[in-house]
């Protein structure tokens, strides 16, 4: 395989105009493709019948084990999230893979934060973890995004209720500086400003709050984004909120929302808006379903895949943050998929 991972992370995450990534896309895509056919034989299958290159739906990791290397060379494997009852993917990470999704991530993310690796609050429970062998969704984006911290603590206890004496300490010992708290959306909500607010507590702290996932619930209580932000202000006094979009299908290419609430594909990925009915590419306003495409993942043919999301491209080398390529917002799940958010998993016992 000729593509150049060094060259590639040389370059900043949003450096590149859409006219450039399309041209290192190409070949890129092409050679991945051609990497996971010699190597996967039901790949080699599936794509003999839709075509070389064709999107993946990502279901067919519930059904299959789909490797592009041997299983002895397997160091992670993550599952994607799911309610009691539903299968979830499996997906098979080798350290090549591993190592290349984490360093995407922090890339992507530092370019929101800044290159200075800041004390982290985690707004989940440490017991998440337990499983250092099979993660699962969101064990994978905590540990992910737990790189990117110093002094790591939890905000949450083992039955997912506010450890506030672990709160104070860790807010005490770094009175003054700037702080990066993480979490899945839905539990930041429910059990952490919520639960803050309803105690009365408010908490003084200055830095950049990362979110992602489990937004169904907040909307079907009619929770919307300014909602979320206005009290996480109320309640942490942070301003600064990003939420992401991403999947544990192709882990590490995350999709971070700018200032101004437009999701960003960097360098390491690409997203393409299909039309339901022919599956051709939708123009700029044009909604239709999302396709992600990513140079990371060798250890599996997670390259192109067709995602359960709808969702639509704004614009391409314009947003006023100044960050290039495309950038999207997401509509939501398409009718009938299964629920499959990161926080919307928790239920509590």
């Amino acid at each position: 395989m000729m593509l150049n991972y060094d060259e590639i992370f040389s370059l900043s995450p949003f450096a590149l105009r859409q006219e450039q990534k399309d041209a290192l896309y190409e070949t890129a895509i092409q050679e991945l493709t051609a990497y996971h056919r010699a190597r996967c034989e039901l790949y080699r299958r599936i794509t003999d019948i839709a075509g070389a290159g064709a999107p993946l739906p990502v279901r067919l990791f519930k059904e299959y084990d789909l490797l592009s290397v041997p299983r002895e060379e397997i160091v992670k494997t993550m599952s994607s999230s799911g309610t009691t009852g539903q299968r979830v993917s499996k997906i098979y990470l080798d350290r090549a893979t591993s190592a290349r999704q984490s360093k995407a991530l922090t890339k992507i993310v530092s370019d929101f934060t800044g290159k200075t690796r800041l004390p982290m609050l985690i707004i989940d429970s440490p017991s998440v973890l337990k499983n250092r062998e099979m993660f699962s969704a969101r064990g994978a984006g905590i540990l992910g995004f737990s790189m990117l911290g110093t002094d790591r603590a939890y905000a949450l206890n083992e039955r997912m209720e506010l450890d506030l004496d672990g709160i104070f300490t860790f807010l005490d010992r770094h009175a003054g500086a700037r702080l990066l708290l993480f979490g899945f959306t839905f539990m930041i909500w429910q059990y952490f400003c919520k639960a803050l607010a309803e105690r009365g507590v408010k908490l003084q702290m200055e830095g950049v709050l990362i979110h992602g996932g489990g937004w169904k619930k907040l909307a079907d209580q009619k929770i919307s984004d300014q909602m979320f932000k206005t009290l996480v202000a109320d309640t942490t006094g942070i301003q600064r909120v990003y939420n992401y979009y991403g999947m544990v299908e192709q882990t590490g290419s995350i999709f971070m929302e700018c200032e101004y609430g437009h999701l960003h594909a960097s360098l390491y990925s690409d997203v393409i808006i299909r039309k339901p009915y022919d599956f051709s590419i939708a123009k700029v306003g044009e909604p239709g379903l999302i396709e992600l495409r990513s140079v990371l993942p060798t250890s599996y043919p997670g390259h192109v895949l067709l995602s359960e999301d709808e969702g639509e491209i704004l614009g391409v080398d314009d947003c006023p943050c100044g960050r290039k390529g495309k950038y999207f917002k997401i509509h939501g799940r398409i009718k009938g998929a299964e629920l499959r958010g990161c926080s919307d998993t928790y239920e509590r016992r």
